[in-house]
């Protein structure tokens, strides 16, 4: 089967979760279908990435949108009522070239990552297509409006409802909506949204495998550190519970690792506090800490950095709002913490009691090894396109 695949990033390198998943799903697809590729870009390509993705395409199509177009996008949607999330994406002449794309190669499914790009196939009514939601993006603003200064607070308030109800009208616009979690799909506010598919993210437990290395690190946090959700949890950690922990701990130390990190993450540096930026193997981070913690305060979707900790054999702690969409259990694969003192109790118990925690991160690794693997979790993805 041709299948047209539209990204609003071009899926590599793997540093955002929206490009993990969608190479994952590419790659999956390659194996069974011809997959030609339309991906969106705003920042410079990365010089392997022509190469690895053509192994995987038969076509392989990228569309650089100026950003002095971007912006004029976002000021229209100040009129339009569209999504600015949506209207940033969203350009004429890339719109009418996609078109002609879909006029040559005659795809047989239309795949659409995120409903950044949904408008690029609104109208096209004789090709099934599917939408991939990934996350409930609107529940994920309406948790930032809080956390953001007074004076934008309206202007999240705005793009919170605007995502909501655009959530819905997409659904009625594709054949098929797969979704990330059970939590995620609750979030959206259509009516019928219990059709919606839930597939999870996996983990590709041939590269993430526990190793053996020094601990430098006594804990990790990882992710995209310019994206809110991660900077409002790491600055929680930092600034409310390993306050906590260093009055037993006064050595400890936290590496947060991940590409551009924000100057609000970059103030966090400290004796106790580590910021790396960009690593090329993130794995050499997992390895060299002793526990991971990802106390999500805003988060939506599954994290992929904990099925990568686990995968490696790592013990987590986690929030309970990551946890609803991990499924671990507490105590047993995950600890799962709420309030500060929570997480620095977990922590100092973990990090006092090894054999405790060996067991924990044992757990852990067999929980993502039965139930995450990137095969299993995009099998309801392969029935979909099998209808």
């Amino acid at each position: 089967m041709k299948i047209l695949f539209i990204t609003s990033r071009i899926p590599y390198p793997l540093e955002k979760g929206d490009k993990l998943r969608a190479f994952n799903h590419l790659k999956l697809l390659a194996e069974k279908h011809e997959v030609t590729l339309i991906a969106l870009n705003e920042t410079k390509i990365h010089p392997d990435a022509d190469q690895v993705l053509s192994r995987y395409c038969k076509e392989f199509h990228v569309f650089e949108i100026p950003f002095v177009v971007r912006v004029a996008g976002l000021v229209s949607a100040l009129f339009s009522g569209k999504p600015f999330s949506t209207a940033y994406f969203h350009n004429v002449v890339v719109h009418n070239a996609i078109n002609e794309i879909i006029d040559n190669v005659h795809p047989a499914h239309i795949f659409c990552q995120l409903t950044r790009v949904t408008e690029y196939v609104k109208n096209i009514k004789d090709i099934p297509k599917t939408l991939d939601y990934q996350d409930a993006f609107a529940k994920g603003m309406e948790r930032r409006i809080s956390k953001e200064p007074f004076y934008l607070r309206w202007l999240f308030r705005m793009e919170y409802k605007r995502l909501a109800k655009y959530e819905a009208e997409v659904f009625d616009w594709f054949d098929n909506k797969i979704i990330i979690s059970n939590q995620d799909r609750e979030n959206i506010t259509h009516q019928n949204k219990q059709d919606i598919v839930v597939v999870p993210n996996g983990v590709d437990f041939e590269y993430y495998s526990p190793r053996i290395a020094e601990k430098k690190y006594d804990l990790l946090f990882t992710g995209n550190m310019a994206y809110p959700p991660n900077v409002e949890s790491v600055v929680f950690l930092v600034k409310e519970v390993l306050p906590l922990v260093i009055k037993h701990k006064p050595q400890i130390k936290l590496l947060i690792a991940g590409t551009d990190p924000v100057k609000r993450v970059l103030a966090l540096e400290s004796n106790n506090v580590e910021v790396s930026g960009w690593v090329d193997d993130m794995r050499d981070c997992y390895a060299a800490s002793k526990l991971f913690i990802a106390p999500m305060q805003i988060s939506i979707g599954l994290q992929n950095k904990l099925l990568e900790a686990m995968a490696m054999n790592i013990p987590c702690i986690t929030s309970e709002l990551a946890n609803n969409a991990l499924h671990g259990t507490h105590k047993q694969n995950v600890l799962v913490c709420k309030q500060p003192q929570e997480y620095a109790d977990a922590i100092l118990r973990l990090l006092n009691n090894p054999a405790e925690a060996e067991q924990l991160a044992n757990a852990g690794h067999e929980f993502v090894k039965q139930n995450y693997s990137w095969k299993k979790m995009t099998e309801p993805l392969f029935e979909i396109l099998s209808k």
